[in-house]
Formats: structure tokens, C-alpha cells, sequence
């Protein structure tokens, strides 16, 4: 039996090896358009919107697991098939086990702030990281940002910004309607959310060639 036709008994992919590129083929039984959820939190956002979009593919990264038995049990209650959850840190994924521009799609919501200055250097979108990000977007993908923390939020819209390659355009309504769970608890103690979305125009091969 191919690897795509096993049955689903978690959604939960172990990774075989951190130090080869995924096969999609083992993690899905269609070959469909890539999204990746960057901490996932307790996929609330992710199951939904993938119960929506049976077209696309969608991963869930997380570090912890608890986090990811909870994708995990949603998203076999919602008999989904497009969903998959992955235990490691996000930029390596990113970075090492993704092939190079294989997502249409990155969600980046409510990454840890660090709001104490010594401690920024820790926080997940930076230049470096964005760099990454537009090794693994396909031509044309997007990269939706979402924090509760201002000074954070000026600093992931400045990198994008000055990054070159990326345009800044409107949050597709859809997707503001969809909560995760922090937005959620954050809106109920009056927090406002702060978002923002960029689309890959080209990418670097493409520069190169331009």
C-alpha cells in the first residue's frame, strides 16, 4: 500500500529524520496546496479553517505536545484528512525539513513577544527569519501576521517591509473572522488585535534573474 493510502490513526507525523526534507506524499493523500500554522496553540483556528478548505493541505507546528494532541483530537472529530500536526521548532521547519518554496500559505499568530528588551533577540520574525520565510513561500504565497503586543507588531511590519519581495496587502475577511484561541481570550479582556499580511511578488532565483 503507497504511503498516502495508510490509514490516519493520528494526525500527529512523527518526523522519521530532522535532517531530511518532508515528503508530502507521507503526509497527505492528495497533493494539494500547502499552509503551515506556525505555533499552532490549541488549533482551534486551524481545525475550523481546514474543515473549510478540504482543497488545500494544512500543518500545524508546535513545540509543545499537549498543544498538538489537541489538533490531534479536533481534527479527528472533524474526520479531517488535510491536516497534520508536527512537533519542533518553527524556524527550523521552516528552514531544513520543508522543501524550498512548497507553501502557498504562512500563519504566524501570537508569537511569544518577549516585551522585555533584553530579551527580543528571542522573538520568532526578525530579518533572518523572514528570509526564511521567503525560501519556503512558493512565488505569489502570502505570510498572515497577527500579535496583541504593538511594539512587536511594528517590529514584524518593519521587517517585511523593508525585506524586498514582499508587498503589503488586505487581510482576506475569512481569515479575520477566524479567532485562534489567545485572540479569543485576549478580545473578552477588550485587547485589540493587531494584523497584518504580505504577498511573495518574487523571490530570490527570480531577483537574480531580473
Amino acid at each position: 500500500m503507497p504511503p498516502s493510502e495508510v490509514p490516519v490513526t493520528s494526525l500527529i507525523y512523527d518526523l522519521p529524520s530532522i535532517v531530511e526534507r518532508l515528503d508530502l506524499r507521507r503526509l497527505f493523500a492528495k497533493s494539494q496546496p500547502l499552509e503551515v500554522e506556525l505555533g499552532c496553540g490549541d488549533a482551534s483556528f486551524l481545525v475550523e479553517y481546514a474543515r473549510r478548505h478540504p482543497e488545500r493541505n494544512f500543518i500545524g507546528v508546535e513545540r509543545l505536545l499537549g498543544r498538538l494532541r489537541k489538533l490531534d483530537r479536533k481534527g479527528r472529530r472533524a474526520r479531517l484528512t488535510n491536516l497534520r500536526g508536527v512537533r519542533i521548532e518553527s524556524s527550523y521547519f521552516l528552514e531544513y525539513l520543508l522543501a524550498p518554496h512548497s507553501v502557498s500559505v504562512l500563519h504566524v499568530y501570537f508569537p511569544d513577544p518577549w516585551p522585555k528588551k533584553k530579551h527580543r533577540k528571542y522573538r520568532l520574525v526578525n530579518p533572518h527569519f523572514a528570509e526564511i520565510i521567503r525560501h519556503a513561500l512558493e512565488p505569489g504565497g502570502m505570510v498572515y501576521l497577527r500579535t496583541d503586543d504593538r511594539d512587536y507588531f511594528e517590529q514584524m511590519t518593519g521587517v517585511f517591509d523593508a525585506k524586498p519581495g514582499f508587498e503589503k496587502v488586505e487581510t482576506p475577511g475569512e481569515l479575520m473572522e477566524l479567532l485562534t484561541d489567545f485572540e479569543r481570550e485576549f478580545q473578552a479582556r477588550g485587547i485589540k488585535t493587531l494584523n497584518a499580511a504580505y504577498e511573495l511578488r518574487d523571490t530570490p532565483e527570480s531577483q537574480l534573474n531580473s
